[in-house]
């Protein structure tokens, strides 16, 4: 990409995004050098949020700019209500999207053009099902956060009484969710003979292809057991870890865009780094990444686990305290010293001794590689988009390193403090009294619990759909109940001090 929107002023014309308008674009704005009349389709991928476009959009439209892969152009979908004005917006601009990287030497832009349509989001989702069921479809991919595949919390398992899924499972030909729209164009793709497609989980869950499969199949398993069966045995369901930090869109982002001359409703910013491990596990065939930087391994776990452990639960350990003193972004947490004195403890001493090394990062590296980027003062990441949805982002990026704590007998201290911090934070005011808005989709319930454990601490860990049996376990709880008291009487900067004092 070309640096151009820092030595520039603010263009007094704007060139509104689409296909007849890229030759137009400032010559400082990378674009599509390939003809995006020759793409065909080979991919569905549902959750058209800012990361798919800045990560695995993007790496297809590096192959694209090689002349190769043209087969396998990106089509977007959607299942909830609010995907269809992100349907419009992108419709509008002919599916073009400005990527706008967040450098601190200055930013630079570039349009991508790897997707190519969008489908209707409609209730029962029929347009979806035929699309999938379409034979040039080969892969279908996902980004729809940690908390929508319908995981119990208390089990971790499948949710199967969950009312979407319930619905999914009585109504299979009107289906709700995405994994019931799989399911249905999968049945019809076995009907007529078609042959599977892969399904590509590209979101933060531990084991998310594995995670996926059991969602995929269980759910089939509950209106049609032989379908379940042949889903299980022929399509497959790769692991992989994805990483690019990308804020929120909002008047910034849109300012930033129309700096570069450009018109477009739903740009994107990211930083610089981008990484992308797979499994080499595609029953339909894939486009050739590889050559584009993304690394194909059989060790996608502990990418997963260095990344979640590191970074994620990282964001957590910033995030809360951030919060809690009205720090509004991730680089002004990184930039309290409190707070960044506490994530490189509890870091170091709590997460980094149960993290394997990779070929490209020791722990000890990739964490320096996360505090730089965490710092980056030109990726404005706010504190609440990284600490939205609590429920999901604890219990899958925090508390396994509390087991494995328990478990070996290594600290878990910093951890309970972690933890003491987010039930403070879910009480529902920063220490300003200002409000903290809905940030969960169990928020109501974890203020309930929070303001019990205001009184009574232990009130927060025996929400056991989200720490199990942690409450039993005094190593954990008792750190816990002393640190949330800490909070609530001296406060969040004392008790911050207090811990890295010690």
């Amino acid at each position: 990409m070309l640096r151009g929107a820092g030595s520039q002023p603010e263009s007094a014309f704007m060139i509104r995004l689409s296909d007849a308008t890229l030759n137009d674009l400032p010559e400082s704005v990378a674009r599509p050098s390939y003809n995006r009349a020759s793409l065909s389709p080979g991919i569905v991928h549902v959750g058209l949020g800012n990361f798919h476009r800045t990560h695995q959009a993007w790496y297809l439209h590096r192959l694209l700019e090689l002349g190769i892969d043209h087969d396998w152009a990106i089509i977007g979908a959607g299942v909830r209500s609010s995907d269809v004005a992100q349907r419009d917006k992108l419709l509008e601009q002919d599916c073009l999207s400005t990527l706008i990287e967040l450098d601190p030497s200055g930013p630079s832009a570039e349009v991508v053009g790897a997707m190519i349509d969008y489908v209707p989001v409609e209730e029962g989702n029929a347009a979806l099902i035929r699309r999938m069921a379409d034979p040039a479809i080969r892969i279908v991919a996902l980004t729809v956060t940690e908390s929508g595949y319908y995981i119990d919390p208390a089990t971790r398992g499948f949710h199967e009484t969950h009312p979407d899924i319930e619905h999914d499972a009585a109504h299979p030909d009107r289906p709700r969710t995405a994994f019931g729209a799989i399911v249905a164009a999968l049945r019809s793709r076995r009907d007529q003979g078609i042959g599977p497609f892969t399904g590509l989980s590209c979101d933060n869950i531990q084991g998310n292809g594995e995670v996926l499969r059991r969602t995929v199949v269980s759910l089939a398993r509950s209106s049609d057991p032989d379908l379940a069966d042949w889903i299980d045995a022929t399509c497959t369901f790769p692991n992989s870890m994805v990483d690019c930090i990308t804020p929120a869109t909002g008047p910034k982002e849109l300012a930033l865009a129309q700096k570069f001359g450009i018109e477009d409703m739903v740009p994107v910013t990211h930083e610089s780094f981008r990484q992308w491990v797979i499994e080499d596990d595609f029953c339909a065939g894939r486009p050739d990444w590889g050559r584009v930087g993304v690394t194909f391994s059989d060790r996608v776990h502990d990418y997963e686990t260095m990344k979640i452990r590191i970074l994620n639960a990282g964001h957590q350990i910033i995030g809360t305290p951030g919060e809690i003193l009205s720090i509004e972004t991730v680089s002004d947490c990184m930039a309290e010293p409190l707070i960044h004195a506490m994530f490189r403890q509890v870091q170091r001493e709590e997460i980094l001794p149960h993290v394997a090394p990779v070929p490209e990062f020791s722990p000890e590296d990739y964490l320096e590689l996360v505090s730089r980027r965490f710092s980056n003062p030109a990726v404005v990441d706010s504190t609440r988009r990284v600490v939205f949805d609590g429920s999901a982002r604890h219990t899958g990026f925090v508390l396994p390193t509390v087991r494995d704590g328990l478990r070996t007998g290594t600290s878990v201290e910093g951890l309970a403090l972690v933890e003491a911090l987010w039930a403070r934070m879910c009480e529902g005011t920063r220490e300003d009294g200002t409000v903290i808005e809905s940030n969960d989709p169990f928020w109501d319930t974890l203020m309930v619990a929070a303001k019990a454990a205001r009184h009574r601490p232990r009130a927060w860990l025996e929400q056991r759909q989200f720490y199990g049996n942690l409450v039993d376990a005094p190593q954990f709880s008792s750190a816990f109940e002393r640190w949330l008291e800490r909070i609530w009487s001296n406060g969040c900067r004392a008790s911050l001090r207090g811990y890295t004092a010690s």
